[in-house]
């Protein structure tokens, strides 16, 4: 029985945590809210009320065979997202020394603008946005001193799945999309993302920097029309979000995401290979 450690038991760790337990394993979630520790306690799972931006919380952490660092960031909380990312995981790593294989959720921000071509994790990052570099910093800080041949960066293609479907009241309600008709979409079903995850803790060399999407890309305009079409609602419109908004950002961020070390160096089957087989089974659910 292996002992999992995970910071950030949201949408994704959940997910990560459920197979690890089904699977036998010990899976400790740390928090920093009681009453979310109370709730993962009655989903079979050992909660652990600690701060990530507190390191004095963080001391007699458990030794875990695996520890994954899935943090999201609460625009609600005092600390900047520098703090949690970056200085968040220096802390958590300085209080579990001994942690075997450490795995941190980055984002595919990190690349900022690519002017439409395909990067991988041979591209150099260049993040335009506060989460992009402070996902990039974290990444630094993982991959420095004596962690080098544990840690296992991810770096993740932007996240659907059931619940998670994006401006799908606004489509049903044929209200217009921030965003522009163009530009590349690079996407993972949240399955398929804690698979890859599943797979960075079992690699016995995993690449120490991986890109999780599902490779294949499609414009805009051709998603939400498919999101539309499933859901029974009238064809998109677009409309230019607000200049210097955070969706005007990532909108200006265009890019298209391999996943060749995904499949080929972690082994990982994707169960939706394109949005449209993940848009069908959540639209389905």
């Amino acid at each position: 029985m292996a002992t999992r450690l995970i910071f950030g038991c949201g949408y994704l760790g959940k997910r990560v945590a459920d197979r690890w337990r089904a699977g036998g394993d010990r899976v400790i979630a740390v928090t920093r809210s009681s009453e979310r520790a109370d709730r993962l306690a009655e989903e079979g799972l050992e909660p652990l009320v600690a701060d990530v931006t507190a390191p004095e919380s963080l001391r007699g952490l458990p030794t875990a065979d695996t520890l994954l660092y899935a943090v999201g960031y609460d625009r609600s909380a005092a600390a900047s997202i520098l703090e949690v990312y970056a200085a968040g995981l220096q802390n958590v790593l300085a209080a579990a020394p001994n942690a075997g294989r450490i795995i941190y959720i980055s984002t595919t921000g990190v690349y900022g603008d690519a002017r439409g071509d395909w990067v991988d994790e041979a591209t150099p990052a260049n993040p335009s946005r506060d989460g992009g570099k402070a996902s990039l910093a974290a990444e630094q800080t993982l991959h420095s001193g004596g962690r080098r041949d544990r840690g296992v960066t991810l770096r993740l293609a932007g996240i659907y799945g059931p619940g998670r479907l994006p401006y799908a009241d606004a489509l049903r309600r044929g209200e217009p999309i921030a965003a522009p008709q163009t530009g590349w979409l690079n996407l993972i079903h949240v399955d398929d993302a804690a698979s890859a995850v599943l797979a960075a803790a079992q690699a016995s060399a995993p690449p120490s920097v991986v890109c999780v999407s599902d490779g294949s890309p499609p414009q805009r305009s051709d998603y939400y029309a498919e999101a539309a079409r499933l859901l029974g609602a009238p064809p998109p419109r677009f409309v230019e979000p607000e200049p210097g908004s955070p969706r005007a950002a990532r909108a200006a961020a265009d890019k298209r995401v391999r996943n060749r070390l995904l499949v080929e160096r972690l082994g990982v089957k994707l169960a939706y290979t394109d949005y449209r087989a993940g848009l069908a089974a959540i639209l389905r659910g």
